[in-house]
């Protein structure tokens, strides 16, 4: 299949178009403006609707209803806009509404800086809106996993009837990388997707009909059994969690990390070997679920320890890490925030001061 130079939010974008995604609100924020642009000039094309909202709070309300109406939805943001979308986020997971969404993170607490960061995961993974639900959250290392990541996130959304974020950063939302495109789904299928959701969407029903959640409701017996059955579709993700496992067998020191830090740990797992040092990386994939059996590959007989790497301070993916791991082998950090890049440098003495 041809090839074709993209910049990372271009091709997020692309994807979902492709997926059959038709419907698109948002609200610019860097470093995440070109998603919304493109789908500006792209859905059109496709008869689908781009909205430029008046807030993010507006944003996901507009898709939380044309979710509603069967229409497969998204929008994106940058972490503190993610925040403002969070009671909309968690309104389609009690009302169980297929969306998805993009955070393309930058530097924070609060408004922070415009330069990629990685301070999201635990917003990411445990707390994207109140209530407690869960979400499934890939975590792309390159363009071309964005691309794929976004368009298979709308089949798992419209499967559990469930929000879906993908977990991107500046880094990948900024550069230009070759990627291959999926296949652009026809009108017919897209429409086939829309109908095959009659049966819950607020497509029209009889009075009185339950055939989709209502979550203004307060019968607290409904709650509870929605947020059991929830519970259950979360417990079956675990099998579905995927990671990258590179040079893992022999290796004496194991790095982990997820998204752009993992490319950073890669170069540096390849100079370690240079050098002679056997040294592998366990990369997340999937963030939830957590893929905590790729860990379990590692030989503790041999591996003297593990280095976490993440564009965070505090440290938030070690503690999923730690978890993992259960004591079988010290952990350390290294650590940048706020939009500064870590250096292959610092990650390679952090694993040999391990040894």
């Amino acid at each position: 299949m041809e090839r074709v130079l993209m910049k990372g939010c271009e091709a997020i974008a692309e994807a979902a178009v492709r997926s059959g995604c038709r419907f698109f609100a948002g609200y610019p924020i860097t470093p995440q403006n070109e998603i919304p642009e493109y789908m500006a000039r792209r859905l059109p094309e496709v008869g689908g609707q781009f909205v430029q909202s008046e807030s993010e709070v507006a944003a996901i309300n507009m898709v939380y209803g044309n979710a509603a109406g069967g229409v497969r939805a998204m929008t994106s943001s940058s972490s503190c806009g993610i925040s403002l979308k969070s009671e909309g986020v968690s309104y389609c997971a009690m009302a169980r509404l297929p969306i998805v969404y993009v955070n393309v993170s930058r530097g924070g607490p609060g408004v922070g800086t415009i330069q990629p960061a990685q301070q999201d995961y635990h917003q990411a993974t445990k707390a994207s809106g109140n209530g407690g639900f869960r979400m499934r959250v890939f975590a792309p290392a390159t363009v071309q996993e964005a691309v794929d990541m976004t368009y298979a996130a709308f089949d798992y959304a419209d499967k559990d009837r469930n929000p879906v974020l993908v977990l991107a950063d500046g880094v990948i939302g900024s550069i230009l990388e070759p990627v291959v495109l999926p296949p652009q789904k026809t009108e017919e299928e897209v429409a086939a997707i829309k109908d095959s959701k009659s049966e819950w969407a607020a497509v029209g029903h009889q009075l009185g009909s339950r055939a989709w959640i209502n979550p203004g409701g307060w019968d607290n017996i409904l709650y509870e059994n929605c947020n059991k059955d929830a519970d259950a579709m979360y417990q079956s993700w675990a099998d579905e969690a995927e990671a990258e496992l590179y040079k893992v067998e022999d290796a004496e020191v194991i790095i982990t990390s997820y998204g752009i830090s993992a490319r950073i740990s890669k170069s540096a797992v390849d100079a370690l070997r240079a050098e002679g040092i056997k040294a592998g990386l366990v990369r997340a994939k999937t963030v939830f679920p957590f893929p905590n059996k790729a860990y379990d590959a590692i030989n503790y007989d041999i591996c003297k320890g593990i280095v976490d790497v993440e564009m965070s301070i505090p440290a938030q993916f070690v503690d999923d890490v730690k978890i993992a791991v259960d004591g079988r082998a010290p952990i350390t950090t290294v650590l940048r925030s706020a939009g500064n890049m870590l250096s292959k440098g610092a990650i390679i003495d952090a694993a040999k001061a391990m040894l």
